[in-house]
């Protein structure tokens, strides 16, 4: 499966932004020994050489735009909505299953139960689209506003990541 997550970084320049988000998407993936993949690969945008992930897969968008630019701010706008929309896919499913299903029927994961409990609690993952500097998720809607708030030029770099 394909998805499109989003690094925001801080950086002084295009190219130190696209270098900061592309370390947050080596971390995903576990190219960094320190931290576990939650993703398979990625995808950035700039990449030509791809005929089934990035361009190939979802056609034209900004390499790396500045988050307060017309760009930026429809990268973010669609990071959160994707975000939020999944969030409260996963919290209806579990409502659905503590008021439907009996014990037993959530210990066995009916209709994935389990495993929406289980994407509520994620930090990191397909359940979540946007992620910081750090390679943190940005889990609601006031961490976001935290991360964009920063004292230095904000960035937004998209990818297309498999999992």
């Amino acid at each position: 499966m394909h998805q499109i997550i989003y690094a925001v970084v801080e950086a002084p320049t295009e190219d130190d932004a696209l270098a900061s988000g592309n370390a947050v998407f080596d971390r995903l993936v576990g190219a960094d020994p320190e931290a576990a993949a939650v993703f398979d690969y990625y995808v950035t945008f700039d990449d030509e050489s791809s005929t089934v992930a990035g361009k190939a897969r979802w056609g034209e968008l900004p390499v790396v735009a500045p988050v307060d630019s017309t760009d930026g701010e429809e990268l973010v706008a669609r990071g959160w909505t994707a975000t939020k929309q999944e969030f409260e896919r996963n919290l209806d499913q579990v409502r659905t299953a503590v008021n439907e299903f009996s014990t037993d029927e959530f210990m066995h994961d009916k209709e994935l139960a389990r495993h929406a409990c289980y994407n509520l609690g994620a930090y990191r993952g397909p359940s979540l689209f946007l992620y910081d500097e750090f390679g943190g998720a940005i889990r609601h809607r006031e961490q976001l506003d935290r991360v964009l708030d920063a004292d230095e030029q904000m960035w937004i770099i998209p990818a297309d990541v498999h999992y």
